[in-house]
C-alpha cells in the first residue's frame, strides 16, 4: 500500500486537505481530523477514477521531494502535512482464515446481524475505518 502526504490548512471549524501528487484531489471538514478523513475517502475515488480512465497513478513523493518541488510547503500555505495510505480495490474477493476469540466473534456476528450485513462485509467496514482513521 503507498502512502501520499496531504497537506492540512485552516483555522475555526473551516479545514482542508490537499494532495500534492492528486492535483485537484482535496477533502475538508469541521476540524482537521475530519478534513483527513474526507480526504482519505477522497484519495480512494480519485485514484479509482484515474486507472478508470487509463490514467497512470503517480509515484509518491516523499516531503523533502515536495518542498524541493515547490508544492505548496513554503509561504505558509499549509498547517501541517499527514501520510494518507492509498486503498484500492482489485475488484476480486479472496477468502481468508483468521483466528478470532470465541466471544469476539459472537459479537461480531451479533452487531453484522444487526446492521443487517454480513460478517465480512462488517469487517471490512471496520478495517476500513480503522485504516483511514490513521490510527
Amino acid at each position: 500500500m503507498a502512502y501520499y502526504i496531504a497537506l492540512i490548512d485552516g483555522e475555526g471549524d473551516v479545514w482542508g486537505a490537499r494532495f500534492p501528487d492528486f492535483s485537484g484531489c482535496h477533502g475538508g471538514g469541521a476540524t482537521p481530523e475530519a478534513a483527513i478523513a474526507d480526504a482519505t475517502a477522497a484519495l480512494r475515488i480519485f485514484a479509482a477514477d484515474m486507472i478508470a480512465d487509463g490514467e497512470a497513478i503517480p509515484p509518491p513523493r516523499t516531503l523533502t521531494q515536495l518542498v524541493a518541488d515547490g508544492d505548496g510547503l513554503d509561504a505558509g500555505e499549509a498547517a501541517f502535512s499527514t501520510l494518507i495510505p492509498l486503498l484500492l480495490d482489485k475488484g476480486r474477493p479472496v477468502r481468508a482464515n483468521i483466528s478470532l476469540d470465541a466471544g469476539l466473534l459472537e459479537t461480531i456476528d451479533a452487531e453484522a446481524k444487526r446492521r443487517g450485513v454480513t460478517r465480512s462485509a462488517f469487517l471490512v467496514s471496520a478495517a476500513l475505518d480503522k485504516i483511514t482513521a490513521g490510527g
